[in-house]
C-alpha cells in the first residue's frame, strides 16, 4: 500500500514537473526565412504563424527588433511575444539584424529594419499578410529601429525597390530610445553632426503610425522624460500616440521570464494586455465576444 502511494506521488510529481516546463518552454519559430544577405551574412526573419494560415489570406503582421543597445542580441528575445500574438491571429516575425558586433553603426540597424518591413511587403501575397497591416515593434535600441523606421529616418538600401515602401502602419514600442543625442541615450554612437540624424523626437511631424509606448519611471538607462517628449510631440503633431508609464520599473521590465528568467512575468503579462487592446482597436486582432 505504501509503495503504491510512493508511486502514485512519484507520477504526480513527473506530471506537475513536465506540465510546468512544457507552460515555460521557449516557444520555436515555425521557421526562418532569409530576407536580407550583406556580405555573405545572411539576415533571418524568424516567423511565427497563425494555425490554419494560408497564402490566400491577407492577416495582420507584426515585425519585432531586439534591443541591445546596438550592439548585440538576439532575435529569440521577443519569441515569447510573437508566439502570443501568433496565436491570436497574426503573422509575428522576430528579425535578425547586424550590430556593432558585426562591425556596423546605428545606421546600419535601422537601414536593416528597414529592408526587414519591405521584404514582408514585398512577400505579402505569399506570407499571407495584409500589407497595408504591418506593425513593428521593439525593445530599447531594438525599439529606436522601429521607431526610425515608423519615422522613414536613414539612408534606404539602394538595391531594393525604392517604390515599395518600409514604412510599417502601427508602432509598438518598449522603453525605446527616442532622443539620440546627450539628453537620451547613445550619443557616443554617432558623430557630433550625426547625433540628431536617427532621432526620432527630432523628427516628428504630421502623419506619422498610431503608437503605444510602454516605458519605466525609474529607466536610468534611457530617460523616461524622452518618452513623455516624444509623446507630446506626436499628439502636438496631431498622430495618435499613447505613453503608458510603469512606475517605478527599470530598463527592461516588460521581458517575460523566457528571457529574463528573475522576472514574475507581471509587467510582461501587462505589457501584452494593452498591446494586445492596441491592436485591437486598429482591427488588427478580432475583438473577443
Amino acid at each position: 500500500m505504501k509503495a503504491r502511494l510512493l508511486l502514485s506521488l512519484s507520477l504526480s510529481l513527473l506530471l506537475s514537473l513536465s506540465a510546468t516546463a512544457a507552460a515555460t518552454a521557449e516557444p520555436k519559430p515555425d521557421r526562418l526565412t532569409t530576407y536580407k544577405t550583406v556580405n555573405g551574412l545572411e539576415l533571418k526573419l524568424h516567423v511565427f504563424e497563425p494555425m490554419g494560415l494560408q497564402p490566400s489570406d491577407r492577416r495582420p503582421a507584426i515585425v519585432f527588433f531586439f534591443g541591445g543597445g546596438w550592439n548585440s542580441g538576439e532575435a529569440k528575445q521577443f519569441y515569447q511575444q510573437a508566439r502570443a500574438l501568433a496565436d491570436q491571429g497574426m503573422v509575428a516575425f522576430s528579425a535578425d539584424y547586424r550590430v556593432k558586433s558585426r562591425q556596423t553603426t546605428p545606421f546600419e540597424c535601422v537601414l536593416d529594419g528597414k529592408s526587414a518591413i519591405r521584404w514582408v511587403r514585398q512577400h505579402a501575397a505569399e506570407l499571407g499578410v495584409d500589407p497595408e497591416r504591418i506593425a513593428a515593434a521593439g525593445g530599447s535600441a531594438g525599439g529606436h529601429v522601429a521607431a526610425s523606421v515608423g519615422l522613414g529616418l536613414g539612408p534606404e538600401e539602394p538595391a531594393e525597390n525604392g517604390k515599395l515602401s518600409s514604412t510599417p502602419n502601427a508602432l509598438i514600442l518598449f522603453n525605446p530610445v527616442l532622443d539620440t543625442t546627450e539628453q537620451g541615450y547613445g550619443a557616443k554612437n554617432f558623430k557630433p553632426d550625426q547625433q540628431t540624424a536617427l532621432s526620432p523626437s527630432h523628427h516628428v511631424r504630421k502623419g506619422l503610425p498610431p503608437t503605444i509606448i510602454f516605458h519605466g519611471t525609474a529607466d536610468t538607462t534611457v530617460p523616461f522624460e524622452n518618452a513623455e517628449r516624444f509623446t507630446r510631440l506626436m499628439t502636438a503633431a496631431g498622430n495618435p500616440c499613447t505613453l503608458v508609464p510603469f512606475e517605478g520599473k527599470g530598463h527592461g521590465f516588460f521581458n517575460g521570464q523566457l528571457s529574463r528568467p528573475a522576472s514574475d512575468g507581471a509587467d510582461y503579462a501587462v505589457t501584452m494586455r494593452l498591446a494586445t487592446e492596441f491592436l485591437t482597436a486598429l482591427g488588427y486582432i478580432a475583438a473577443k465576444r
